[in-house]
């Protein structure tokens, strides 16, 4: 569980880093040029990492997967996309604490029915009231930053 945790905040220290130098390579080339960018470095990093841990098989796997979960490359287009306009007109910290909040509340959603091959997990008020304090904590941080 504690790796578990760790890995989770170093994914969210990455993903607010990569947000910001996503914003600042947009401002000189704008979003699809950095979409593109951002994308087909990842794609060669991963590919690269994955046949030197994973070697052949790679690919060996891909015969058992749902043929539609095989998109997921195109919902990252969505997200780099979106993170860079969305920082770009919000602030990255701001634009973050909304896309975090999203995130928990489809996750929540999802979970709850059972979507997108997950196990359903039942919906609890206590989840409800986590999601509403966070979007509380959002409102009252930019509340303060206004004012």
């Amino acid at each position: 569980m504690i790796l578990g945790l760790l890995l989770a905040l170093v994914a969210g220290s990455l993903v607010s880093m990569q947000n910001i130098f996503n914003s600042k390579v947009n401002e000189q080339s704008g979003s699809w040029a950095t979409t593109t960018l951002v994308l087909g470095l990842g794609f060669a990093a991963s590919l690269t990492m994955s046949l030197i841990v994973e070697g052949k098989d790679t690919f060996s796997n891909f015969q058992y997967m749902q043929p539609w979960y095989w998109f997921s490359g195109l919902i990252g287009v969505g997200v780099v996309i979106c993170l860079m306009q969305g920082t770009r007109l919000l602030g990255p910290t701001y634009a973050i604490s909304i896309v975090m909040t999203s995130q928990l509340g489809f996750a929540l959603l999802w979970d709850s029915l059972g979507w997108l091959g997950l196990e359903k997990v039942p919906f609890t008020f206590n989840q409800l009231i986590g999601v509403i304090i966070i979007v509380g904590g959002i409102i009252v941080f930019k509340k303060g930053e206004s004012s």
